[in-house]
């Protein structure tokens, strides 16, 4: 992946330390020569917000619509709100059956992900990682060939996380010339696109679904502390248990907004019986769009599943460094009735802990942050 970009002005000077390192790829197509290329990278580097040399090629119908699936298949949060346990552990007494199997696998998971003293040597993170995105067009829900674009059309892009515990974390995404920035403070959770605003999610800060795949094993385990165990499935030719999580009534109210209602968001985890490891995660939102007359309601449901492998040791942690997210988006209600599929190949190039000078300072909202309630 580049990182640096050269001083075009002054052979001798120092070079540029770029924000989002990004892959080879990405590189090659912003131009037809070597000097044209470090020149439209400079130009980018400046005016990110404008996606002046954007490359897109997902179907959308306008820049704000391929930036609105960006931030829903790169920046998306999950729904419950994480506390650090150290113990990682939850009393079994008075649990069901399904509970207390479900904290019995995440404790083996635990110990094959690097063991509990390992996950609470770490009080920081950094990743740098690289994806590929494909997209189908909108088709008909009753449509059972709906597939994505062939990879000659891919968009290529690289992201660099930062995390310091599950409410403070940081994103920066660019993606064929498109960026998308996403954090929160430990108060609130924000995301921000192009010229757009930022724009404050409701209810209280929550982590962002990449954790989840296989970079931040401790949240992983501790938000399936509280799910249950609902059977066995074979993913990838894998022996997996199930663990189910339902988010409670009270938490999708309060991240419901007075256009939408969050009908149900579930969250699922496979952990393979022979490894302990997570090999996917998986979640379905349902979101009703609340009609201005009448009942002619919209509903969005959107599915995503993550396979999570390339499991290597980092620090003696146990961390996935590639996979892939296929979502599907479904909408229906009031005349409509259409689907459309994106996936995500992601890698992680490289993973650091306990980051030094990583201050609350990097994880503070922008200065423009819109929320919901209208206050800034």
């Amino acid at each position: 992946m580049r990182k640096l970009c050269p001083n075009l002005d002054n052979e001798d000077g120092l070079e540029t330390v770029l924000e989002v390192p990004i892959p080879e790829e990405m590189f090659t197509l912003m131009g037809s020569s070597a000097t044209l290329r470090w020149h439209n990278l400079r130009t980018f580097m400046k005016n990110q917000s404008h996606g002046k040399y954007s490359t897109s090629h997902l179907p959308s119908g306008s820049n704000s619509e391929f930036m609105a699936l960006l931030k829903l298949v790169g920046s998306p949060l999950i729904p419950l709100q994480l506390h650090c346990d150290c113990a990682l552990t939850r009393p079994i007494k008075d649990c069901s059956i399904e509970a207390s199997t479900a904290k019995y696998i995440v404790q083996q998971y635990v110990a094959a992900i690097g063991g509990l003293a390992a996950l609470n040597a770490v009080n920081s993170m950094c990743a740098v990682g690289q994806v590929k995105m494909v997209g189908s067009e909108m088709h008909k829900a009753d449509d059972n060939s709906v597939q994505t674009t062939t990879k000659v059309n891919s968009e290529v892009g690289g992201f660099v996380l930062w995390q310091k515990n599950p409410d403070l974390w940081y994103l920066e995404l660019v993606v064929s010339g498109y960026k998308v920035s996403a954090g929160s403070d430990g108060a609130v959770a924000w995301n921000q696109s192009g010229s757009q605003p930022s724009h404050a999610n409701k209810g209280p800060p929550r982590p962002l679904r990449r954790f989840f795949q296989g970079l931040d094993p401790r949240s992983t385990a501790n938000l399936f502390l509280d799910a249950v165990c609902t059977g066995e499935k074979n993913i990838n030719k894998e022996e997996c248990f199930i663990l189910k999580l339902e988010t409670p009534a009270d938490i999708l109210r309060s991240q419901s907004t007075s256009q939408t209602e969050i009908v149900h968001h579930t969250i699922w985890g496979y952990f393979s019986q022979r490894t302990g490891l997570l090999v996917q995660f998986e979640d379905t939102k349902l979101v009703k769009m609340k009609a201005a007359r009448g009942d002619d309601h919209v509903f969005w449901e959107t599915t995503m599943e993550t396979s999570v492998g390339d499991y290597r040791y980092v620090d003696g942690i146990n961390i996935a460094h590639g996979g892939k997210t296929s979502a599907l988006l479904f909408r229906y209600g009031h005349a409509y009735n259409q689907k459309r599929r994106i996936e995500e190949t992601w890698e992680i190039d490289e993973v650091d802990f306990n980051i030094c000078g990583l201050s609350m300072e990097c994880f503070l909202p922008p200065s423009d942050l819109k929320r919901d309630d209208g206050e800034q």
